[in-house]
């Protein structure tokens, strides 16, 4: 019978085999025989019995296969976690890039300014990709606003509007100006890999502006 190469079998898979494998040895039964009821080779076979002999049965259990996390990365963690937190804080221009928005360029460029480190623009995109960090369309804030104010009028000025305005019949109106372009598009479209799509745009776009409202009645 054809023995199991126990390394292309999965972590789960191995670990029941050298249980088993410790098991049928404390009850008596030789090597060979452990490898002809577990259909693997017995040279496995008895490297398990004497890791166990050696260490017990923690010297069975499987190990993380490869490099340990973070083996071989140019950034330290605290480097990984200051520059993390940059991008997540602050603009470009605010630091040393000349540039608007967080590109792979922009990162690359901040890490060289930081701490002297010219690395790969590939390897930039593997540390974005392993943050979780994607290339996003990005909404419009406008620079005046701030939080803060607004949520303070909303507690403390809004109510007072809202009982003035049950008290006179009236409703309360929420402005806004808007700019409406026929040849606007937003969002992405999926296309096969190198056939950038296309969008079909009027030569001459019509723009009109606007003003709209609504109201706190449903």
């Amino acid at each position: 019978m054809e023995k199991i190469d126990a390394r292309t079998l999965k972590p789960e898979v191995q670990a029941q085999l050298r249980r088993q494998t410790i098991q049928l040895r404390q009850k008596g039964r030789r090597i060979v025989q452990i490898a002809a009821i577990l259909e693997v080779n017995p040279g496995t076979v008895y490297r398990w019995c004497q890791l166990y002999q050696r260490g017990g049965a923690k010297s069975i259990r499987l190990r993380k296969r490869g490099r340990p996390t973070g083996a071989c990365r140019k950034l330290t963690a605290e480097q990984e976690k200051q520059l993390q937190r940059l991008i997540r804080d602050k603009q470009p221009d605010r630091l040393k890039p000349p540039f608007a928005l967080w590109s792979r360029i922009a990162v690359q460029q901040l890490i060289e300014h930081l701490w002297g480190m010219r690395m790969p623009i590939r390897t930039v995109g593997e540390y974005l990709k392993r943050w979780g960090y994607t290339p996003q369309k990005l909404f419009r804030r406008a620079y005046e606003q701030n939080p803060k104010k607004v949520k303070q009028w909303m507690e403390d000025q809004y109510p007072g509007i809202v009982k003035r305005a049950e008290l006179e019949g009236a409703e309360i109106q929420w402005a806004d100006e808007a700019g409406l372009c026929s040849s606007g598009y937003y969002g992405r479209s999926c296309a096969p890999r190198g056939k950038t799509p296309a969008i079909v745009l009027p030569a001459k776009p019509q723009r009109i502006n606007l003003i709209a409202t609504v109201t706190n009645r449903r």
